[in-house]
């Protein structure tokens, strides 16, 4: 991979689905399903928003670790990434990366107690595309 920046990038850009994986309370990995991310910098942060209420946020608040990962099934090929999660709920970030329809997710809007954000900060990676895997630091 020449340029990991911009080949993850468009991986992630063209994502319709990401997942993201998190440590449970009994120290058990768990992987969620998540909408396309809402902002990303580089490959090193990604935003994405959720449920206040959910569970992964209480883990989050216990264990920052995780990892995301995103695929391109066309050619499929994908990248994990691995990191840490901040959980922020300041009017600032939850305004950053609101979108037109998130109403219907967030009934009270972007002020709604039950929308968050989740900004994941990537360290290192793993690609995989024609049947070969690639390491990298970020």
């Amino acid at each position: 991979m020449r340029n990991p920046e911009e080949t993850i990038g468009k991986i992630i850009d063209k994502s319709g689905t990401s997942f993201i994986s998190y440590i449970d309370a009994e120290g058990f990995p768990v992987t969620k399903a998540m909408l396309k991310p809402r902002e990303r910098n580089g490959i090193k942060e990604i935003w994405f928003s959720t449920n206040t209420s959910s569970n992964k946020v209480k883990c989050f608040l216990k264990n920052n670790k995780a990892s995301v990962y995103f695929m391109d099934k066309r050619y499929f090929r994908g990248v994990s990434l691995v990191g840490t999660v901040e959980v922020l709920e300041t009017a600032e970030a939850k305004e950053r990366i609101w979108q037109f329809g998130d109403k219907m997710y967030y009934k009270k809007g972007v002020t709604d107690p039950d929308y968050c954000v989740l900004k994941f900060t990537a360290e290192k990676g793993r690609y995989y595309s024609n049947f070969k895997s690639e390491d990298f630091d970020i």
